[in-house]
């Protein structure tokens, strides 16, 4: 595609408009390490341009943030990126992307409050880095997936990398390529079966 062909794309993505019937929103959280893809993911599937706090990384970083598995990257979130996707005339998807480096965690709380749910993206080479995330959404009470973001071809199979995570069984894991628009709504399809599942069941356990 030309230059041209994608500057009138973006311009039409970025003036989507909420629709005047729109009267609930629902909030998703996209968490994961440093450099997963988190931002990459909200931009692929959001209806409208992003908004993003992404900054240049620069020497003052060194040291700090771990760039093993990641070291072409040159900028990063320091905030957290947003996103919209319209369900229906009513329903309104709203995605905020967290930072994933530790000195950003505090923010992650406040991300999660009033979330409907939450996706955690891990990358292989760095499975470590979903831990926390983990563990957070499972204290905060938040149903989340876990969706393994493609890197150029995974290296364990899925049920090694659930046993890696101590993940339950009823979490749901799957493959994704967060550059890929089709992939990432299939993430957040199985966000909201799996909140769908829980609900459920709570409710057929309810005396």
């Amino acid at each position: 595609m030309d230059s041209n062909g994608s500057d009138t794309a973006l311009l039409a993505r970025s003036a989507t408009p909420l629709r005047s019937t729109a009267s609930d929103g629902l909030k998703i959280v996209v968490v994961g390490g440093f450099g997963v893809g988190k931002t990459t993911l909200v931009g692929a599937v959001s209806e409208i341009r992003p908004l993003t706090t992404e900054e240049t990384m620069t020497r003052a970083g060194e040291g700090v943030d771990d760039l093993t598995g990641v070291a072409r990257k040159r900028s990063t979130t320091v905030a957290f990126d947003f996103g919209r996707i319209t369900l229906d005339d009513r329903h309104v998807l709203y995605l905020f992307g967290a930072p994933g480096q530790e000195r950003f965690w505090f923010l992650w709380d406040r991300l999660f409050a009033g979330a409907l749910g939450a996706v955690v993206l891990v990358d292989t080479r760095r499975l470590a880095d979903s831990w926390y995330a983990i563990d957070r959404l499972e204290q905060h009470g938040t149903p989340f997936v876990v969706a393994r973001n493609d890197f150029g071809g995974p290296e364990h199979s899925l049920a090694e990398v659930r046993a890696a995570l101590d993940l339950p069984e009823h979490v749901p894991l799957i493959d994704c390529d967060a550059r890929d628009r089709d992939s990432g709504k299939q993430v957040l399809i199985a966000l909201v079966r799996h909140i769908q599942q829980l609900a459920l069941t709570a409710h057929e356990e309810t005396p």
